[in-house]
């Protein structure tokens, strides 16, 4: 109680201040996340939320604090992912990336800069996260997603976020989500273009996207990608996520959303076999 107490003295306007929160963490020997949630148990936003309270009550915020979500790649689409997720409040976050930064992923990949070249990109995000929201608690995986480690990766996460570039990836990172019944957000770009779409538990969005797709990669690895399109795809995957965390409004299943940056225009697409996919 005396931890409740603390909080309740520390918000008198009903929101907890972050100097409080570290203060609480350090007196009580608790991380910051754990005292987050407490602030959200007692009923009490901590204030680097306040700008989500007409959007996100603070039951919602809770919910998001006690979500994992699982980034598979944390590049292009990634980093955006990685870096919204946290702000939102989203508790844990599993990243799983196993290459490093390189000089051609500087004009898009929000995590990487000349002083990160050759680092990993599942190290830089949990730095990353930790500067952000240290709240946030972060698992990064160095490793390649795949068939074979798909399950242990994604065991008891709460939403999966497709962050990949390629296709067969995509194809058993689809196939292991639903073989846990764990929701995925599939975002894919290409150049100006880009598409989201959520496989719910299930589902099979599989045929939809990648049915007549031959490529290793989709049209990303000819179209490239300018530094707009993952930020504003990104984002739709992480609106669409947090509704699906906290089973609010009108998700993406059964349909796709086609995003044309060049002329303005986002189109709603029903998931048929035989629609194919964009890219990254």
């Amino acid at each position: 109680m005396e931890l409740y107490d603390f909080i309740t003295a520390a918000a008198p306007g009903g929101l907890f201040p972050w100097t409080a929160q570290v203060e609480a963490a350090e007196r009580f020997g608790l991380t910051l996340g754990r005292v987050e949630e407490a602030a959200l148990e007692r009923g009490i936003m901590p204030a680097r939320y306040q700008r989500n309270r007409r959007t996100i009550t603070v039951d919602n915020q809770l919910r998001l604090c006690r979500s994992c979500a699982v980034i598979i790649g944390s590049g292009g689409l990634g980093g955006y992912l990685i870096e919204e997720l946290a702000r939102l409040g989203v508790g844990n976050l599993v990243v799983v990336d196993p290459d490093i930064f390189e000089e051609h992923n500087l004009n898009r990949q929000i995590l990487s800069s000349p002083a990160l070249l050759g680092k990993p990109k599942a190290a830089v995000a949990a730095a990353r996260v930790a500067e952000v929201n240290p709240a946030v608690v972060v698992t990064p995986l160095q490793i390649a997603f795949s068939r074979e480690n798909g399950q242990g990766i994604l065991a008891g996460s709460d939403v999966v976020m497709d962050g990949l570039d390629s296709i067969a990836t995509r194809l058993e990172l689809a196939e292991c989500c639903r073989g846990l019944s764990i929701p995925l957000v599939h975002g894919a770009i290409g150049g100006w273009y880009g598409q989201v779409a959520s496989q719910l538990p299930g589902d099979d969005i599989a045929p939809s996207l990648f049915g007549n797709w031959s490529e290793p990669k989709g049209v990303e690895s000819q179209l490239g990608n300018p530094s707009f399109t993952p930020a504003v795809v990104a984002s739709l995957q992480v609106a669409e996520a947090c509704k699906i965390l906290l089973g609010e409004g009108e998700s993406l299943r059964h349909r796709m959303i086609y995003v044309n940056l060049l002329h303005m225009e986002f189109d709603e697409v029903l998931l048929e076999p035989s629609r194919t996919a964009v890219g990254e």
